[in-house]
C-alpha cells in the first residue's frame, strides 16, 4: 500500500506535469534529429518498430506465465486497489489512475453536506464522498443503531456446564459467610502454556465442593454509571464502575468510628499513588513473564517421526471436530502405544469432548489419559508438566481434592524449583480445609522467595482465619501490592479491609475503594462477592418496596406468638442459644437458633417452635431462599459486632423485634443508624456494610427472616447455588 501512496504524493509535489506520452515523443524527436541524414532517420524508425514488437511479445509471454503459474493473487491485488476507487464504480480503472497520478482532480462533495451525514455512512471514505456529492442535501442516514437492552444475568458466572452441581453444603450458620476464611478456588497459573491456547479459558473450572468456586468473585463486565441523588446509598454493579471511579469515591460515604445518625463523609481514600505503583509493578511483572515464556517442547524423538499424523489429528481438535480428533488420536495410540504426544492429544480431545457433552464420565477418561501420558517413558519435561497440571485441575473440578493434592505433590517432587507448583499445592490444601498444611507450604515458599506475592496474600489469608488480625495485615497488603497473577481476588481486598477496620486503621476504605475500582465490589459500602448483576441496591427498604407486605403483616400481627415460642426454646438460665461462630464479634455474647438455612429446614428445630414455622411455610420467598436463613438471634449486654457485609446481594434481611430494651440497642447500615421496636419489622440489604451495638442492661431478642431479592426471576431463584 505504501508503494501506491508514494506516486500520489510525488504527483502532488510536482503539480502540473506534462503527459507521459509527450515526454516520450520529445525524446524520440531529439534522438532522430541528432542522427544526420534521411537514411539514418529511416533506420531509427525501423529500429523502434522492432523493439516495439519484441517488447510486446515479452509482455504477452510474461502475462501468460503469471496467469499459468498463479504468481499473482489477483483477488488480493484488486481488493487492495479498490481502496483507490475514486469514482465509486467499484473497481480501479484509468480514471482512478489519473487521479492518483495528479492528472485529474478528484470530485469533491457539496459544501452543504453535514458532518452528521458523513459520519453515519459505513462506505469507504472516497466512495462515501462521491455518493454524498450525488445525493440531495439533507438525505437521511440509511441505518440507525439502537443499543441492546440490558438484562439481569441468570447467574453470577454466566453459563455453566449442566453436569456441574453448584450446590454447596454448609453446616454452620452463615450470617456473613465471606467473613470466615473459606478455602480458595484453584488459581490457574500461566507459567506454562499447553499447545492448545483454549486450555486456559475453559468454563469448567467451577466445581461442586467444599466451597463455591463458580468464579463469581465479581468477574462480571464492568457496570454502567448511574446518577444517584444525594442522600441515597444506591449502589450495585449496574450503578457503579464508571470510567472515573474517583468521582464515586468522593460521593461515597464511609462509616464514622462511632455510630451517628447524621450523613457524614467517609474517610477519604488515599491518593492513587500506591495503586498506580502496584499497577506499574504488575505490568512490569507481566512483561517479564511474557518474555520468559517459550513454546513448550511436547515431542520426543519418536514423536517427531510421526509429527505429520499428530498434527493432522491436532488440527481436527483445534477446528472443533472433537469426535474425529478423538478417533484419530485413539488410532495413533493403538499404532504407537509408547507415544506420549499421541496419548496427551487423546487426553486433550477427551477433555474438550467432556466440556462439549458436559459429561463427567468423559472427563474421568481424560484424567486417566493425562496420567497415562505422564507415565510413559521418554516423555518430555514440558509434556509431563502439562499433563500432570491439567490432570490436577480436572481432578479439582470433579471434587477429587485428595487426588489433585497427590498429583501436585508428585509435581513438586519432579520440579522442586518450581515455586508456582508449590503455590498450587498450597491452594490444594486450602481446598481440603487443611489450613495447617497450606500454611506450612507457604512458609516454605516464603523462605526461599520472600517477595512472592501469591504466597504472601494466601499466607495472610490463613493468618486472618486464625484470628491473627494484626499479623495478617502486612502479608495481605504486600501480596496485593505485588500485583502478581492470582492476587487480584476480591476476598483478599475484603479481608485486608476487614482486618484494618478491626485494628482501627481507616486506610481500610482505601482498599475497599481499590477493590471497587478493580471490579470486585459494587461500591465501597456494598462488598458482597456472590452477586447477580443489575439488582436494585439500597441499604434500607420499606415493606412496600419489597413487595412482601403480606409476610411483614403476618410477622407483625403474630409477633407475641413468635416471641413466646422463642423464649420457650431459649436456655432459661443463660437466656442464650447456640453461640455465633463466625468471628464477627469484637466482644460480648451472641447466640442464634436456626429454623431454615439454604432453603431447607435445619434439623428438628421447628419442633420447638411449631406455630412460628407454620406461619412461615406460607411464604416461599423466605423458606425457599437458598441464600439466606430464618433464625432467632439473642444478644447479651456489652456486645459489639464488627462492621461486616453479607456474602450476596440476592437477599434482603428482615428483623422483627421481640424483646428490645428501651435504650442501648442499635444497628448501622452504611451511614444510617436505627433501633429496633417490639412487634415491628426493619428491612435492610445486608450486602451493605452494617454494625451492631448492644449497650443495654438486658438481652435483646429478634427474629431474622431472609427473603429473595424481589427483582430476581423465578428461574434465578430456582437455579442460583445455595449460600
Amino acid at each position: 500500500m505504501a508503494q501506491r501512496k508514494n506516486p500520489k504524493t510525488h504527483s502532488r509535489k510536482e503539480g502540473k506535469t506534462p503527459p507521459v506520452e509527450s515526454k516520450n515523443g520529445k525524446r524520440t524527436e531529439r534522438g532522430g534529429g541528432g542522427g544526420g541524414g534521411g537514411d539514418a532517420g529511416g533506420g531509427s524508425k525501423y529500429s523502434m518498430f522492432t523493439w516495439f514488437v519484441v517488447l510486446a511479445l515479452l509482455g504477452v509471454w510474461s502475462s501468460v506465465a503469471v496467469v499459468y503459474f498463479d504468481i499473482v493473487d489477483y483477488d488480493s491485488v484488486i481488493g487492495k486497489l479498490t481502496a483507490y476507487d475514486t469514482d465509486g464504480d467499484g473497481d480501479f480503472d484509468v480514471e482512478d489512475a489519473k487521479v492518483l497520478l495528479g492528472l485529474k482532480e478528484p470530485e469533491t462533495p457539496h459544501v452543504g453536506d453535514s458532518p452528521e451525514q458523513k459520519a453515519e455512512t459505513s462506505e469507504p471514505v472516497v466512495e462515501a464522498t462521491n455518493r454524498q456529492a450525488s445525493e440531495p442535501q439533507g438525505a437521511q442516514p440509511t441505518e440507525a443503531r439502537t443499543p441492546p437492552e440490558e438484562t439481569a444475568s441468570v447467574s453470577e458466572s454466566g453459563g455453566s456446564p449442566v453436569h456441574r452441581d453448584d450446590g454447596v453444603s454448609r453446616s454452620q450458620d452463615v450470617e456473613s459467610e465471606i467473613q470466615a476464611a473459606v478455602p480458595l478456588p484453584p488459581v490457574v497459573e500461566d507459567d506454562f502454556v499447553p499447545d492448545d491456547p483454549r486450555d486456559s479459558a475453559r468454563p469448567y473450572e467451577d466445581r461442586a465442593d467444599a466451597i463455591d468456586t463458580t468464579g463469581v468473585l465479581v468477574e462480571e463486565p464492568l457496570p454502567e454509571e448511574s446518577v444517584v441523588e444525594s442522600g441515597q446509598d444506591l449502589s450495585s454493579s449496574k450503578l457503579t464502575q464508571e470510567a472515573d471511579p474517583v468521582v464515586e469515591a468522593e460521593n461515597q460515604s464511609g462509616p464514622p468510628v462511632e455510630p451517628v445518625d447524621t450523613q457524614s463523609e467517609p474517610p477519604e481514600p488515599d491518593s492513587g499513588s500506591e495503586a498506580e505503583g502496584a499497577t506499574r509493578k504488575q505490568n512490569e511483572e507481566k512483561l517479564k513473564e511474557k518474555a520468559k515464556k517459550k513454546k513448550p517442547k511436547l515431542l520426543n524423538k519418536f514423536d517427531k517421526t510421526i509429527k505429520a499424523e499428530i498434527d493432522s489429528a491436532e488440527k481436527l481438535r483445534k477446528k472443533g471436530k472433537l469426535e474425529e480428533a478423538l478417533r484419530a488420536f485413539e488410532a495413533l495410540v493403538l499404532l504407537h502405544p509408547q507415544s506420549p504426544r499421541a496419548r496427551y492429544g487423546k487426553a486433550q480431545a477427551e477433555d474438550d469432548l467432556a466440556e462439549k457433552l458436559r459429561s463427567n464420565d468423559m472427563l474421568q477418561r481424560a484424567i486417566n489419559s493425562y496420567r497415562e501420558a505422564a507415565e510413559l517413558p521418554d516423555v518430555t519435561s514440558d509434556l509431563l508438566r502439562a499433563a500432570l497440571k491439567r490432570r490436577a485441575e480436572r481432578q479439582q473440578f470433579l471434587g477429587r481434592m485428595r487426588g489433585s493434592l497427590a498429583t501436585l505433590e508428585r509435581m513438586t517432587q519432579i520440579f522442586p524449583e518450581d515455586i508456582g507448583l508449590k503455590n498450587d499445592l498450597g491452594v490444594a490444601h486450602l481446598l481440603l480445609g487443611d489450613n495447617k498444611g497450606a500454611k506450612k507450604v507457604y512458609e516454605e515458599v516464603l523462605a526461599v522467595s520472600p517477595g512472592n506475592g501469591f504466597a504472601k496474600v494466601h499466607y495472610g489469608f490463613i493468618l486472618k482465619s486464625e484470628n491473627k488480625i494484626a499479623e495478617s495485615i502486612p502479608y495481605l497488603r504486600e501480596g496485593l501490592e505485588s500485583g502478581e497473577p492470582g492476587t487480584d481476588d476480591g476476598r483478599f481486598y475484603f479481608h485486608l479491609g476487614d482486618a484494618l477496620q478491626r485494628v482501627g486503621d481507616k486506610s481500610a476504605y482505601h482498599w475497599y475503594e481499590l477493590g471497587h475500582k478493580r471490579g470486585h465490589f459494587a461500591s465501597v459500602w456494598q462488598r458482597s462477592l456472590y452477586n447477580v448483576d443489575g439488582l436494585k441496591a439500597q441499604p434500607w427498604w420499606t415493606p412496600k418496596e419489597t413487595g412482601y407486605t403480606n409476610l411483614v403483616k403476618t410477622l407483625e400481627r403474630n409477633w407475641r406468638t413468635i416471641r413466646d415460642e422463642a423464649l420457650a426454646v431459649m436456655d432459661q438460665n443463660t437466656r442464650s442459644f447456640v453461640p455465633e461462630e463466625e468471628n464477627l464479634r469484637e466482644k460480648g455474647e451472641w447466640g442464634q437458633y436456626t429454623l431454615w438455612q439454604q432453603g431447607k429446614k435445619a434439623g428438628n428445630s421447628c419442633q420447638g417452635v411449631p406455630k412460628t414455622c407454620s406461619l412461615l411455610e406460607r411464604f416461599p420467598e423466605a423458606t425457599g431462599c437458598k441464600r439466606g436463613q430464618i433464625k432467632f438471634s439473642v444478644m447479651q449486654p456489652g456486645t459489639h459486632v464488627w462492621p461486616h457485609t453479607g456474602p450476596t446481594n440476592c437477599r434482603l434481611r428482615m428483623h422483627l423485634g421481640l424483646v428490645i430494651p428501651k435504650q442501648g440497642c442499635r444497628i448501622r447500615c452504611t451511614n444510617q443508624t436505627r433501633e429496633w421496636e417490639e412487634g415491628k419489622v426493619l428491612i435492610f440489604d445486608d450486602s451493605f456494610e452494617h454494625e451492631v451495638w448492644q449497650d443495654a442492661d438486658s438481652y435483646r431478642l429478634i427474629f431474622i427472616v431472609d427473603v429473595w431479592h424481589p427483582e430476581l426471576t423465578a428461574y434465578q431463584r430456582q437455579t442460583l447455588s445455595p449460600i
